[in-house]
Order: C-alpha cells, then sequence, then structure tokens
C-alpha cells in the first residue's frame, strides 16, 4: 500500500466477488474469534480532483462464517446479531477526510435496526495496468452501540473489521 491513492473521477463499483469483510472480537474462551460476511455490493463516489466523496457499502450478515456452525446459529439469536429481523448491514459516508496514507471515512453503520458512528482507516494501492485499485478499510466498534448483548467475559467491547476490496470504474 503506498500514499493516497488518486482515483478517476466517477463511480467506482466494489468487484464483490473479490471483496472480503473479516471480524475479531477478544473471547476468554477461544482468545480471539475471527469471522467473514459477505460484501454485496459498493461504490465509491469520485470527485473531479481524485479525492473521494462518497462511500456506500452492503453486508450479507445472514452469510456470516466464524468456522464454528454453533456459534454461527447463535449469532442468529434476536440478544445478538438478530438475523432473521435484520439481515444486511449497510455503511454509509459523505465525510471523507486525506491522511498521509490514505483517507479517514467517518460515516454511519446500520445494523440491528441502529445506526452508530464509525471511522474507517482506508489505504489503496496505485491502480493496476487494468485500472483497477485495491483498497483497504480498518476500523474498531464497541458492540455494545449496537445492543449486542453478550456477557463481557464472553466476549470483549471491540470488534476489529477490516474490508478488502477490489475497486473498478464504472463504464
Amino acid at each position: 500500500m503506498s500514499a493516497t491513492t488518486t482515483l478517476r473521477s466517477g463511480t467506482w463499483t466494489v468487484t464483490t466477488e473479490r471483496a472480503t469483510a473479516s471480524f475479531a472480537v477478544r473471547s476468554i474462551m477461544h482468545g480471539q474469534v475471527h469471522g467473514t460476511v459477505p460484501v454485496t455490493s459498493g461504490t465509491v463516489l469520485v470527485d473531479t480532483s481524485g479525492q473521494p466523496i462518497g462511500v456506500q457499502a452492503e453486508l450479507d450478515l445472514s452469510s456470516i462464517k466464524t468456522d464454528n456452525p454453533r456459534r454461527d446459529k447463535d449469532l442468529r439469536k434476536p440478544r445478538l446479531l438478530d438475523l432473521d429481523t435484520y439481515p444486511t448491514m449497510t455503511f454509509s459516508s459523505e465525510i471523507i477526510t486525506a491522511t498521509d496514507t490514505g483517507w479517514d471515512v467517518e460515516g454511519t453503520l446500520q445494523v440491528r435496526g441502529r445506526s452508530v458512528p464509525l471511522t474507517f482507516a482506508v489505504v489503496c494501492e496505485p491502480a493496476s495496468a487494468d485500472g483497477q485499485v485495491r483498497c483497504v478499510a480498518t476500523a474498531t466498534l464497541d458492540r455494545r452501540g449496537i445492543g449486542f448483548k453478550a456477557p463481557r467475559p464472553l466476549i470483549g467491547h471491540e470488534l476489529m473489521f477490516e474490508v478488502d476490496a477490489l475497486l473498478v470504474p464504472r463504464a
């Protein structure tokens, strides 16, 4: 990854089959629990100066995987992620600030029927020969803000997110 990458103006689309959203949370019983959530859509709007001005993304929480079928089933329960009622998670932002290494993307995460502020640190590689750009976004979320009710000794308060996405310019 490199310093701030300038993107071609217009709309960029996340290549969902080449995007991964992963998370990690401390667990007293398992040390750290890791999981993945499929990215179902994503766009980045870029102004004429090459700077992002808007981000939208949606993830399919109903397909969450932690490599433990029992845990995955438990996450569906109403006191945890309530996946039968809220199968998706969305993120949107219109506040994007350039940093020395990329961008800080401040936005709103919607999950479990709640909206909470979340800021991602985003770093992108320079565009490849075919014009695609790989970006990695990281953020930390306090699960209490989304009403995820699990005893702290079992699951830590902080969830660490990482989204690794390949962006392609929309024709």
